[in-house]
Formats: C-alpha cells, sequence, structure tokens
C-alpha cells in the first residue's frame, strides 16, 4: 500500500507540471483529489488494514494528499497570472456600439386581455379560467340549449371524438368561456362575482373579420336582488374606463338562450364620433359585448333556486377591443406573427 502512495504521488506531480490552463488543472484535481479520485480511494480503503498498518499507510497518505492540495493551489495562482498581461494589453474601443439587445413584450391580445381583467378585478370579481375541451352538457344544455335547440347553429362547433367508461358524452372545444360560469355555479353559493378570460374555437373560415380561434372574457354576478340596473351601471363604468370617460354607450335588446332579458352594448364609433362612417357601417354605433340577466332554467340546473337568487352575465371578444381601439381592419394580424405588427404594442 506505501508503495501505491508512492507512485501515485510521482504520476500526480509530473502530470501537474505538464498542465497548461484551467480547465486542465480541475481535471487534474477531481482525478486525484475528487470524492472519487485516487488518493481518495486509498484513504477509504483504509479500513481494511491492521492497526499498525493503517497508522502508517494513513499518515503517508495524509502527507501526500497535503503536498498535493498544496501544490495545485500554486499551480491555480501560476496560471491565473499568466492570464493578467493579456487583459490588460488587451484593445478595448470605447466608441464602438454595443450590442443590440432585443426586449420582449406582451402579445397585444395579453395587453387588452390584462387591461380587462384590471378593470372588473377592482370592481370586486375574481378571475376563473376553466378547461378549453369541454363536455357538450357544459357548452350547451347547461347553458338553455338542449340537443336540437336552433340556438346551437350560432355557434359551429368543433367537436371531439370520445370514449369513456360514463357512456356518450360528447365532447368538443368550447365555443365560448360560459362553461365556466356553470362550473362555478355548481361548486359556489350565491354571492358571485368572477370573470372567465380564455380561448375559445369555431369551425370558421378565416377572413378580415373571424377568426377561428380567439379569445373571450365573460362575466357572471349572481345574488339576491341583482337588477338589469346593476347590469347597466357595471357595464358603463367598464366601457368608460376601458375607452375613455366621454364615450357614449347604448343599451339594445337582443337574444341569447342563456340569459332574459338579452341586450347588446355598443359604444359610440371612436372614429366618427356618432357621425357615421365605414367602420361603424354609418350608423354611429359599435358593438362591443352582449349581456343580460342570468335565464331562470340556467339558475335552477345548478341548484340556485330563481325565486330568490337573480344574476347578470356579459361576454366580449377580446381582439375586438384592440381593433376598435386601434383601427385594426383584419383580425388575422393578431395570429399572423408578423413582428412588424406586433412590434406596434
Amino acid at each position: 500500500m506505501l508503495n501505491q502512495v508512492e507512485e501515485l504521488a510521482s504520476k500526480a506531480f509530473d502530470e501537474l507540471g505538464k498542465v497548461a490552463d484551467l480547465n486542465e488543472l480541475e481535471a487534474w484535481r477531481i482525478r486525484y483529489l475528487g470524492r472519487k479520485g485516487s488518493l481518495t480511494q486509498i484513504l477509504r480503503s483504509l479500513a481494511s488494514l491492521s492497526p499498525d498498518e493503517r497508522r502508517v499507510v494513513g499518515a503517508q497518505a495524509n502527507d501526500v494528499k497535503k503536498a498535493l492540495e498544496a501544490a495545485l493551489t500554486e499551480k491555480k495562482e501560476t496560471l491565473e497570472q499568466d492570464l493578467t498581461p493579456s487583459l490588460q494589453h488587451a484593445s478595448l474601443d470605447l466608441t464602438l456600439p454595443g450590442q443590440q439587445v432585443t426586449l420582449g413584450r406582451l402579445h397585444p391580445t395579453t395587453q387588452i386581455l390584462n387591461e380587462i381583467c384590471d378593470i372588473f378585478i377592482s370592481m370586486g370579481f375574481q378571475v376563473v379560467e376553466g378547461p378549453e375541451v369541454e363536455w357538450e352538457y357544459y357548452n350547451f344544455e347547461a347553458l338553455n340549449m338542449p340537443k336540437d335547440h336552433p340556438a346551437r347553429d350560432m355557434f359551429a362547433t368543433l367537436w371531439i371524438d370520445s370514449e369513456t367508461e360514463a357512456g356518450d358524452r360528447p365532447m368538443l372545444l368550447r365555443t365560448h368561456t360560459s362553461p365556466v360560469q356553470i362550473r362555478v355555479m355548481e361548486k359556489t353559493r350565491p354571492p358571485i362575482r368572477i370573470i372567465a378570460p380564455g380561448r375559445v374555437y369555431r369551425y370558421e373560415a378565416t377572413d378580415a373579420t373571424h377568426e377561428w380561434m380567439f379569445c373571450q372574457v365573460e362575466g357572471l354576478a349572481v345574488d339576491k336582488n341583482i337588477t338589469l340596473a346593476d347590469l347597466k351601471g357595471t357595464l358603463f363604468e367598464f366601457a368608460r374606463r376601458l375607452f375613455g370617460e366621454d364615450r357614449k354607450i347604448r343599451f339594445r335588446c337582443d337574444y341569447f338562450p342563456f340569459v332574459e332579458p338579452g341586450v347588446e352594448v355598443a359604444i359610440d364609433c371612436l372614429v366618427c364620433r356618432g357621425a357615421g362612417c365605414r367602420l361603424c357601417g354609418n350608423s354611429g354605433w359599435i358593438e362591443i359585448l352582449g349581456a343580460g340577466m342570468v335565464h331562470p332554467e340556467v339558475l335552477r340546473r345548478v341548484n340556485i333556486d330563481p325565486e330568490i337568487y337573480s344574476g347578470f352575465a356579459f361576454g366580449m371578444g377580446v381582439e375586438r377591443i384592440p381593433i376598435l381601439r386601434y383601427g385594426i381592419d383584419d383580425i388575422r394580424l393578431f395570429y399572423s406573427n408578423d413582428l412588424r405588427f406586433l412590434r406596434q404594442f
């Protein structure tokens, strides 16, 4: 064993003299002094020796270890000093321009989505998300649209073939984020105030005003004594915060199967200020969202008594907001990944 220690020391010192840079020095340290290094293995094998041999060989191995560590430190200092002159004499032209740092930014849809959420959060709403692959029950039936209901024709649906142990439960890519409202009402008792942002999907051909995938934000409030006046007040405040204090807002009757009565909310055109132009179809108004009072049948399906509780719901397309705000004429630009377009926001 003593011979092994002496041979190892001789070989280690010989290799150390040939080390030319710090990377080689680190490899040398690992080879001899690391946790699995040659000298470390010898020290660990001392337990197999007799007490007298262990005393002699252990002392010799420890002396070699101290010598190798000292030589390692000295070699490292020497190599580091050799680098200093080259760094001191390196030419540095301070007049050269620095490397351009490209900063990332949020997608315009994400920016508007965050802005919408912040407005409703400040008004006491909670942000809730749900699955994008949804059961037919939550997407249609629970929202007062049973099978063969004519309102289903309003949604060009992307269906998914599914076989489950529970039987035939059709699945689809959700056509709106309203299913999140049903899921929340199933598990939460009023009062409820939520908004549900997320992606939705329609089986549609894409053109300047249609995309097969886009973002929506839907909202829900359920409590005792909620009226249409509460809905109007909430949406008036939202529109003014998002589009400006001087905005004019219009409510008109509309139909949605899961609310009764239903309303369409529009603002005066940002371009013509209500005078009539191409953007607003010469009407002076631009629709921004649909809303209404939650249908009693929807409340009954989630075991909320419509005789005690009432509520309102609303929904809007997120991409429509920057289209109106910035005068963008093609919705496909949002998902074309054209940096020339995205850098403007």
